[in-house]
């Protein structure tokens, strides 16, 4: 009788644990939308130093939307993103920083972005420009 009370018990216990976690998880489906996917830096300078801007972005769903990750095509390139959720109709960026130092020439370099949106895990943002070489 008593190991069947105590059995009790833990299959409470752990249904209620099992529900408030999934109350600690926020209902809803987070979806992307940029601003722009391209940039383009136009002429810039070999000895200008690195070059700089900004992808915009909102989440329009109605869940909490996750960077996993943000990797450039090259080392040239450097992606910085947010790494805590963007709540439901906020407003962030990915700053995207481009060393033109040694690449004389135009340059095109993609950066792929992944999130938490189902159906659409992957978005790629581009930059290009024109790196005239140093005197």
């Amino acid at each position: 009788m008593k190991l069947k009370i105590s059995l009790l018990t833990v299959l409470i216990f752990t249904a209620l644990t099992i529900t408030t976690r999934a109350e600690e998880i926020p209902a809803g489906s987070p979806a992307i939308s940029f601003a722009q996917t391209t940039h383009d830096f136009g002429v810039i300078s070999e000895n200008g130093g690195p070059v700089t801007c900004d992808f915009v972005f909102t989440n329009t769903g109605d869940g909490p939307l996750v960077i996993l990750s943000a990797s450039a095509s090259c080392g040239c390139t450097r992606p910085d993103y947010p790494k805590k959720p963007v709540k439901a109709g906020k407003k962030d960026k990915i700053t995207v920083t481009y060393n033109p130092k040694g690449r004389p020439g135009e340059f095109t370099k993609n950066i792929t972005v992944r999130t938490n949106v189902k159906g659409k895990k992957k978005v790629t943002l581009k930059i290009k420009g024109n790196v005239t070489p140093a005197n």
